[in-house]
């Protein structure tokens, strides 16, 4: 998380004014939900590193190919993660949009893959080889249904979920990409490291499918596209609090962390990797903050962070086992940002 990338400009914040709420029942291996808008600090619980990975990459040709540039892919990622001070592997790799599927036909239905047979045999094979968690993102092709998915693999290889992408391209005629249903919900699963959301591509476009993530308790939200844009899920991290990962066929794979900030990025093709910690604090500025180095004062290299002066703004984390955050700034007499404008907000009338 020490990475340093380019900062979010004021257009962020006036991008924000826009946004506005919608929740579905969870499904899958589901999490308590809570109210929409509802700020609930993660800094209280201990170090929760998470090791995750993207790509920029175009897939093309046959479904062989894919899964062949697939596997290659989640090898780099692996190795780089093994060989990152630490080396706690990697926990968690997402891929593009479309990524499996047939490239010969232009019909959803004449694109679409089982599930079932080579794409399973593969991904489950690679999540065990690099115990990890995989987002597969493909049309699928189901008993009663094609849809645009994406496909969550444990570490075991084990199918843990499904998200059908809920606002598909529709063209002039009013068929959804070729011919695929729509999905129904924003389910948010429950991993061994935090609580997963994911939407694809043009679902970034609809508030109510950040928010219905961020009232299900997601506290990190997968984001396989199509296009490489940056502004929408940096603008939605930065509302609702949580990490946001994008993988794209060109131009950007990104971590936006929960300030919306760029923690990671890369433009060229090939893979990212960038460890984050689930279990953080976001302070703004204060008079005994000193920018972050009141908390390396008293408690040295068992705190990271990544300060903005720009945004007069970091996140803040522990890397000490047996403390959490919450208790280092409570220990400094610091409050959490959301906290403080909760705090003024009562005292205004």
């Amino acid at each position: 998380m020490n990475d340093r990338a380019p900062r979010i400009s004021a257009f962020v914040a006036f991008l924000l004014a826009a946004v506005v709420l919608h929740a579905e029942p969870l499904t899958g291996a589901a999490v308590a939900s809570q109210p929409a808008g509802t700020w609930a600090t993660r800094a209280n619980s201990l170090p929760r590193k998470v090791v995750l990975g993207s790509a920029v990459a175009g897939f093309h040709g046959p479904l062989a190919d894919r899964l062949s540039l697939m596997s290659t892919l989640l090898d780099q990622a692996a190795a780089q993660a093994n060989q990152a001070p630490g080396g706690r592997g990697l926990d968690l790799m997402v891929f593009p949009e479309f990524a499996l599927q047939r490239d010969d036909a232009t019909t959803a239905s004449d694109q679409a893959v089982s599930l079932q047979g080579v794409v399973l045999d593969t991904l489950a094979r690679k999540a065990r080889e690099h115990q990890t968690w995989i987002v597969a993102p493909m049309t699928l092709r189901e008993r009663d249904r094609i849809s645009n998915a994406a496909v969550l693999v444990n570490r075991s290889g084990e199918v843990a979920g499904i998200f059908r992408k809920v606002h598909p391209m529709i063209d002039e005629r009013g068929v959804c990409e070729g011919g695929v249903t729509q999905g129904d919900g924003y389910p948010v699963f429950q991993t061994d490291f935090g609580r997963l959301g994911i939407l694809i591509c043009w679902d970034m476009s609809y508030e109510e499918a950040w928010d219905a993530l961020a009232a299900g308790g997601a506290e990190l939200v997968a984001l396989p596209s199509a296009s490489p844009q940056t502004l929408r899920p940096m603008a939605q991290a930065l509302r609702h609090h949580y990490f946001v990962v994008n993988s794209a066929p060109r131009d950007n794979a990104s971590i936006f962390d929960p300030i919306g900030r760029v923690a990671a990025q890369i433009t060229a093709p090939g893979v990212l990797v960038h460890q984050i910690d689930l279990a953080y604090a976001i302070l703004h500025w204060s008079e005994t903050l000193h920018e972050g180095r009141a908390l390396t004062e008293r408690f040295g290299a068992n705190v990271g962070y990544d300060y903005s002066t720009r945004e007069d703004t970091g996140v803040f984390w522990s890397n000490d086992p047996q403390r959490s955050i919450g208790a280092m700034i409570g220990e400094l007499g610091l409050r959490e940002m959301p906290e403080s404008i909760e705090r003024m907000r009562r005292r205004v009338p």
